[in-house]
């Protein structure tokens, strides 16, 4: 039998050794780590508000001689402290004949802020108020049943605003149906004009604000001790900003074992190129061809020896 069967070009020795090499020892591939994050990553506090009632009125006494303004906050909280306050009226000095005199009035009036790392959070709430302004003791500029604004941003979340209004609404004795699609106006000969704009809310990729009333008022009753009201009534506002997210790492991939990096020039992708299998594929035809040769020879020999 020909030698040269069992001998292996050096090239492809060198095949087999570096198959034997990826067998005998795994290579581990490892991606680095990243940081992710994307506004805020560098970090943040989260900021909320909320009030019950704020005013902001001009006015005109005994023939606008006199002018005072009237700028009133009911329970106005914020944070990043919590804060929580529940006080049921407000009283301004010096605007009725040198009286008190009592703006707001409700049996419930409550504003919530509070902050932590994961959400900031506004909430203010009103049930059965009455608002009065200067002029008119008697007459309310509005009554509200209950009225809720609540807004919340999450770190990382879209933030959420929102506002309900339940049960009646007067205004300068009328009952009014308020509508979401625009402003409502509210018109009394002799006393004045209130327009209301309902359940106003505002939204950004980290803050969000909620207003369940706000009114524009012009009243200017006639043979009162108050010439001219103008100005803007707001009740439950609820504002927040979302503290920063946190600054993600990726996981490292998992191992994995009898990887290596190749390119077409190194052995090993050249024999597979070659056969179209495994590199060790020509050994095993020329192991097969010699069985072939030495079951061929035994059976001529066998056939010789029955002759004889």
């Amino acid at each position: 039998m020909n030698s040269n069967v069992f001998r292996m070009p050096a090239r492809r020795s060198a095949a087999l050794a570096a198959a034997a090499a990826l067998v005998a020892g795994p290579v581990v591939l490892a991606a680095p780590a990243q940081a992710t994050g994307g506004a805020g990553a560098s970090g943040g506090k989260g900021k909320a508000s909320a009030v019950v009632l704020r005013t902001g009125l001009d006015v005109s006494l005994l023939n606008k001689s006199v002018q005072v303004p009237l700028r009133a906050a009911l329970n106005e909280v914020q944070a990043p402290a919590d804060a929580d306050r529940t006080a049921l009226t407000v009283e301004l000095d010096g605007v009725d004949q040198g009286k008190p005199f009592t703006v707001l009035r409700a049996d419930v009036a409550t504003a919530r802020a509070t902050v932590d790392e994961k959400k900031a959070e506004g909430y203010a709430n009103i049930a059965h108020a009455k608002v009065h302004v200067p002029g008119l003791p008697l007459l309310s500029l509005i009554e509200v049943r209950e009225v809720t604004s609540k807004a919340v941003c999450a770190a990382g979340a879209k933030p959420v605003a929102e506002s309900n209004l339940l049960g009646a609404v007067t205004v300068l004795g009328k009952k009014v149906t308020l509508s979401a699609g625009g402003p409502t106006r509210v018109e009394v000969p002799g006393v004045g004009e209130v327009t209301l704009d309902l359940s106003q809310t505002r939204t950004t990729s980290r803050t969000a604000a909620a207003t369940a009333l706000e009114l524009r008022v012009a009243v200017n009753p006639l043979k009162l001790n108050v010439a001219d009201v103008q100005g803007t009534v707001t009740l439950a506002e609820a504002t927040c900003e979302a503290p920063a997210a946190p600054v993600k790492q990726e996981q490292p991939e998992p191992e994995k074992e009898g990887v290596v990096p190749q390119t077409a020039g190194e052995p090993v992708a050249e024999n597979l190129a070659e056969t179209g299998g495994s590199s060790t594929t020509p050994y095993l035809a020329g192991g097969a061809v010699l069985l072939l040769a030495v079951g061929g020879g035994s059976l001529v020999l066998v056939r010789a020896r029955g002759r004889s």
